[in-house]
């Protein structure tokens, strides 16, 4: 892919005033560019799209495939990234793909994850009597944000809980944009791949009562066992989805409610609100998603009125949609009772449309109604223009969130 010349093609993702402030490009591209080219952290060009049916369109049309080997590269490492990498994120395209949703969606429905929710109360309600212990302040990230989804989802697939520790790093390099080498990406996969692989041969042997030893007995009349690759890619996205992105969004909830006190202290005066809460917190946060899940035109197509050339690589960029004015009234401002709030685009759609979101959307709730309920002086010790981006990895969201009680 030849580079753009320098000057005529910004770079993505955009700069922004602060953390929790979306960038001001965003908006002004839905206005009068909605399908905008854009410079990748690689040195490649893209096509960024905006606007919320455009986005959707994307994301669930099959003239539009996840990014391979052929897309654009979006990291600095020699491979492009997770998206380009061969099952880097997850599960095949078309009717591969289709087989594998069909196996595990049993084990993912609303129903099915809330016999979780009595446990997922437990961990959290043992993390907050440690964060109270150790006094306050306390890092939220640090002391609930990330260890309680790398709990729970060692406790949904059945590898021990010491081992989240190696969890956290595998992710993180997994996820690199700019912060990991080829080298370093190449050794956290074979470790990670390693350790799967073994923990998949011991739950076939000794089958336990987890969500993995479920997944090894998988069969059915058409499609056959799950095998043993697709287990280890299968665990590999629960661990990059059900660890790395709830963890920060656990800590991101926190700061987006705190920052504004008013959000917080509602929801302890009126614990109904906390579902509603939730998904407002999801369709504003502009900092999780810090690329999104690049896709490449299978054909020639027109979005907006805008052509795009078959081959060309599309970043839909979920939460700039989440904001767009034509699908959200008064998109900036937040209301736990917004009717339609639940209709972001955070957790995808279409085909891809992430199997985990029950569990991710309990685990939000969870929190957020045992904060309230346990901690309703909660306040954050710094200001909130202070926060800081995680920066580097494919998934942003803040770095430590301080609070006081």
């Amino acid at each position: 892919m030849t580079s753009p010349t320098p000057g005529t093609t910004p770079d993505y993702p955009f700069d922004r005033d602060t953390a929790l402030e979306p960038p001001r490009e965003w908006a002004e591209l839905q206005e009068r560019c909605p399908v905008a080219h854009v410079r990748l952290p690689s040195g490649d060009t893209a096509q960024l799209v905006t606007r919320y049916d455009d986005v959707r369109t994307v994301l669930s049309d099959g003239r539009f495939r996840r990014g391979g080997a052929d897309a654009a590269r979006v990291s600095t490492t020699k491979d492009g990234g997770l998206f380009a990498r061969s099952g880097g994120s997850g599960a095949a395209e078309g009717e591969g793909h289709l087989r594998w949703r069909r196996l595990l969606t049993p084990s993912f429905t609303i129903r099915k994850m809330e016999t979780w929710r009595s446990r997922i109360q437990e961990m959290t309600d043992d993390l907050i009597d440690d964060l109270v212990k150790s006094g306050t302040p306390g890092n939220l990230s640090a002391r609930l944000g990330l260890p309680l989804p790398v709990r729970v989802i060692c406790a949904l697939v059945g590898a021990p809980a010491e081992d989240q520790d190696k969890f956290a790093h595998w992710s993180q390099v997994m996820l690199t944009l700019t912060r990991y080498s080829q080298e370093e990406v190449e050794r956290a996969y074979l470790e990670f791949n390693a350790y799967v692989s073994d923990l998949v041969d011991a739950k076939r042997a000794t089958p336990g009562d987890d969500l993995l030893s479920e997944l090894t007995q998988i069969s059915d009349s058409q499609d056959g066992r799950l095998g043993h690759d697709e287990l280890i890619a299968t665990v590999r996205a629960l661990l990059l989805a059900g660890h790395e992105t709830t963890s920060n969004m656990i800590a991101i909830m926190a700061a987006m409610l705190l920052a504004e006190p008013d959000r917080y202290q509602a929801v302890v005066d009126d614990p109904e609100l906390i579902r509603g809460t939730v998904e407002e917190v999801l369709r504003l946060d502009s900092t999780l998603s810090v690329i999104g899940f690049p896709r490449v035109a299978t054909e020639d197509v027109d979005l907006d009125g805008r052509h795009v050339p078959a081959g060309s690589t599309i970043i839909p960029a979920r939460l700039a949609a989440n904001r767009d004015p034509r699908k959200f009234d008064d998109p900036a401002r937040f209301d736990p009772r917004r009717e339609n709030a639940a209709q972001h685009l955070a957790f995808g759609i279409g085909a891809h449309y992430c199997l985990g979101q029950p569990l991710a959307r309990m685990e939000l709730q969870v929190v957020l109604g045992t904060l309230t309920r346990r901690l309703p002086s909660l306040r954050l010790r710094d200001r909130p223009e202070d926060l800081r981006l995680r920066t580097g990895l494919l998934s942003g969201g803040l770095q430590d969130v301080w609070v006081t009680w």
